[in-house]
């Protein structure tokens, strides 16, 4: 199986656009608004912007979540949570031996969204 779509919600459509578009630096796959849906393509998988939608939390892997939380605020993005080493991985239990890093950006509407990478050791 594969994850085909991921969803969370917002209040304010054309607000939730603006950031999604300028957090993954790519524009919509698709709006449809009414009913207030925003699709993006995530490498095959869909994020659907919802008005109305569910609360979720959805981590987006970056390739380093000190230059990506370096460049988000350097254009105003609130950071929540700053990076850190959330999963000391020497053994490799998720990938090759290394440290996975964490942080955490808000969105427009108040949801969090997690940024990881993996320091290879």
């Amino acid at each position: 199986m594969k994850i085909r779509q991921i969803a969370i919600g917002c209040k304010d459509v054309a607000r939730a656009e603006e950031f999604y578009t300028r957090l993954l630096g790519k524009n919509p796959t698709a709006v449809f608004n009414p009913p207030g849906f925003i699709f993006y393509d995530l490498d095959g998988t869909r994020l659907l912007v919802e008005v109305g939608g569910p609360s979720s939390l959805i981590y987006l892997g970056v390739e380093d979540v000190k230059a990506a939380v370096a460049d988000l605020k350097s254009r105003g993005f609130t950071i929540s949570i700053e990076p850190h080493i959330v999963f000391p991985d020497p053994a490799g239990v998720f990938d090759k031996p290394g440290n996975e890093w964490l942080a955490f950006v808000e969105d427009s509407e108040g949801n969090q969204i997690g940024l990881m990478s993996r320091e290879v050791i």
